[in-house]
């Protein structure tokens, strides 16, 4: 529709939102569609499905203003989690600030082997031990702690603001009070006794050189959560060591790994002694979880 020569301003919702997927795909945004959808319906108050339900509806004034500012906003880089203040996860709805790491599907790969783990080391009813190190926003220590109701988990990360935010979305969904988050530059504020059935870690893995090109919106997070040293592998060696150490008899080390670097990680599992190596895919084929197991029967095992 024209009006004087120029394009009429959209009217609808749907035609507001094929106007942002455009302008997205056109900054280079391979979620372009997606991304206009979730703020479209933060904006109109329902989810992706309400939004195409009220496709043909007129949008308020007010609305447009809000629509408009989402997307000028996450045109220039910012994050969709940033902009709701929430990212979906196994599920579950999770606190997200730019204080954190973007939660990622693949990351619900580590879940998916943290609880195999649970169940080879005796079965979710078991009371385990958990530790989650580099916790950012939660989303493993808070899901493990949901999905096993009879674990403890303790988190760790060296940022207070991160764990703020972790705090949080344990309080939400009903685990703090199994929950216990502590500031610490991997295990160092660990007592000295501290063993866990479970260590799981989602740590820093893009070399330093490559962080530059990475997309606007990953720039935005926490270089703390990001940067993983000249070869990407720095975290994985100290956490490799450190958790050889608190891993209880049989217990089971799962970390993610960037793309290309199971290889090398599985290789300092077993430099730090620990056996029965596993590297797990996702669903594109991309090794992307590689696991390491502690010497010995877990105690539940070792008893019967």
């Amino acid at each position: 529709m024209k009006v004087e020569g120029r394009e009429a301003a959209p009217e609808t919702a749907l035609a507001y939102l094929e106007l942002a997927a455009r302008f997205f795909a056109g900054r280079g945004i391979a979620s372009a569609r997606l991304d206009a959808e979730l703020l479209l319906a933060e904006v109109l108050g329902t989810d992706r499905i309400g939004v195409y339900l009220r496709f043909d509806r007129p949008l308020a004034g007010t609305e447009v203003d809000a629509y408009r500012a989402l997307v000028k906003r996450r045109g220039g880089g910012e994050p969709v989690a940033h902009l709701l203040g929430r990212r979906e996860f196994w599920s579950r709805s999770f606190v997200v600030t730019p204080d954190v790491l973007v939660p990622r599907p693949e990351t619900e790969l580590v879940v998916e082997r943290a609880l195999a783990a649970a169940d080879a080391a005796g079965g979710r009813a078991r009371p385990l031990r958990i530790l989650d190190l580099g916790t950012g926003s939660g989303a493993l220590a808070v899901t493990l702690a949901a999905e096993l109701p009879q674990a403890d988990v303790t988190a760790v990360d060296a940022s207070p603001a991160a764990l703020a935010v972790a705090g949080r979305n344990a309080a939400a969904l009903g685990v703090a009070a199994r929950t216990r988050f502590l500031a610490s530059d991997w295990t160092t504020a660990l007592a000295a006794a501290a063993r866990f059935d479970l260590v799981v870690s989602n740590p820093p893995y893009v070399p330093s050189g490559d962080l530059a090109d990475l997309p606007p919106e990953v720039r935005r997070e926490p270089t703390l959560a990001l940067d993983g040293g000249p070869d990407g592998l720095a975290a994985y060696r100290r956490i490799a060591a450190e958790a050889a150490r608190v891993l209880a008899p049989g217990g089971a080390l799962v970390c993610e790994v960037g793309a290309g670097q199971a290889a090398a990680v599985a290789a300092l599992f077993e430099a730090a002694g620990l056996g029965a190596i596993g590297r797990f895919a996702d669903l594109a084929g991309i090794e992307r979880v590689v696991i390491g197991t502690s010497a010995g029967a877990p105690a539940a095992r070792a008893a019967s």
